[in-house]
This record gives C-alpha cells, structure tokens and sequence, in this order.
C-alpha cells in the first residue's frame, strides 16, 4: 500500500454558521491525479484553499508528506501550527488559480523567479535556469522579457503555471484555472496540463467542469455534494456508470 501524499482526517470546515466541509476523509497517493467535480457551494475549492494554508479547518487533521499541517507538536503535544511550520509544509504544495495572481510590475521571467529566490533561497542563477526551463514547457520560451498586460489570458495562466512549478512541489492544485477564460484559450491551457499530468511526477488535485478533461486525466474522480464525497471512483464509473441521482442530476448539464 502506498504512503499517501496528502491526507485528510475527519476534516470539518464552517463559515460562520455554514458547514461546507462535513467530515472528509481522502488519501491523495503520489503521482495520482485526481479530479474534483461538484455544484458550486458544494466545497470543492475549499477543499484544496485548506492545503495551501489559505482557509483553516475547523476540525481534523490534514497531513502533507508524512507531516501534520495544521498542527505541530511542542513539548509531546500536538499544538495550533505556527507561520514558519505551516510555510515550510506548505512548501510542498504549487496552486494555480483562477485569476493568474501575476505580479504586473515584473517581467514573466522574474514573476517565475521570484518565489524560488525569496522562498526557497536559491540562487539567482539556479532561480533564472528553472525558470526559463519551466516557461519552455510552456510555451512561452519566448515571451520571457514580456509583462502580464502583454499577454492573452491563457498565456497567463501559462505562466502561472510555470511559477508553481518552478518551485518543484509534490503536489500541484489546480482551481477552476480554465473558468476566467475565453472559450477559444481554454484548449491551450488543458493541453499544458495535461503535458504536466503525462510526466506522472507529482500528484495533482483538479477543481474542474471539464468533465470531458476530467476523464482524459484523472486517475480518480471525486464528486462533491453538501460538503461531503458523495461518489468517487476511476473517471468511466463516476462519470459514466454511476446510479447516485444528484451525480447524474449535476452531469445532465454538461451533456448535449
């Protein structure tokens, strides 16, 4: 049985008086590429905001790599996590969200290079060959010297995705990246992702409405509903197979 790579234990998560999260329990392994489906409200991005330190569960544990990421322990007990260990964790995880998140006052080139310098203090020379590396892979090798408001939206994305990957995480996130997107943008991005998925390095979580994506990629595919997984099983039987009535409810949308 494989270690796994990222687990949630019993993990609660409320906004005030709404439970959007209702004791989740999932083993990520690595290398696995899982796929997370779901009405909006239903948790999905909540789920993956808790890794990357960006929302704290209300209760349970979330374990990264064989470490406790919310907690740590002091004097033989397990006590709230402090910045440092939460940063240091969470240095495994690369997120890509919806919005690009680039700096527009930095070239592409030193928006990719800045976390690896700062972060994980390389050098600038190691910083400068990652990421020329990366934004290759990209395709966007030639786009180096250019400034976010120079480029289209799923050239954006692209770089945002060069910048996760040039600090080398174990497990990459990836958030509804495609939804900010033109429609004519959108294959240009999946293609990447699924360039990265090929390579079978890393795991990688999925907050998708590609469902036709989601059964190209994932491994797994996780359907969420009212804060808890409802369905989860490989892509033909979730998405094809499946007798739950809110799954074929929810994917009756996505069918012509």
């Amino acid at each position: 049985m494989t270690e796994a790579i990222v687990s949630y234990k019993d993990v609660y998560k409320s906004f005030g008086d709404t439970e959007v999260l209702t004791g989740i329990n999932l083993d990520i392994n690595p290398a696995e590429k899982v796929a997370v489906i779901g009405p909006s409200g239903s948790g999905k991005t909540t789920i993956i905001r808790m890794l990357m330190t960006l929302e704290e569960p209300t209760s349970g544990d979330i374990i990264v790599d064989d470490k406790n990421l919310w907690h740590m322990e002091k004097n033989g007990e397990l006590v709230p996590a402090n910045e440092k260990h939460l940063r240091q964790v969470r240095g495994e995880i690369g997120m890509v969200f919806q919005h690009f998140n680039l700096f527009p006052h930095m070239s592409i080139l030193d928006n990719c290079m800045s976390a690896p310098i700062h972060v994980q203090k390389v050098s600038k020379k190691e910083a400068k060959e990652r990421s020329i590396e990366m934004l290759e892979k990209v395709g966007l090798g030639d786009k180096l010297d250019n400034y976010p408001n120079q480029l289209s939206g799923g050239q954006k994305q692209r770089v945002a995705m060069a910048r996760a990957l040039v600090m080398r995480p174990k497990v990459m996130l990836f958030d509804e990246v495609t939804s900010a997107l033109d429609p004519e943008t959108v294959g240009e991005v999946l293609e990447v992702i699924r360039g990265i998925a090929q390579e079978g390095e890393m795991a990688m979580i999925l907050v998708t409405h590609e469902m036709e994506f989601a059964r190209d990629i994932a491994d797994r595919v996780l359907f969420l509903d009212n804060g808890v997984i409802a369905e989860q099983g490989p892509p033909e039987e979730v998405l094809e197979n499946s007798t739950n009535d809110r799954l074929q409810s929810f994917l009756h949308r996505f069918r012509t």
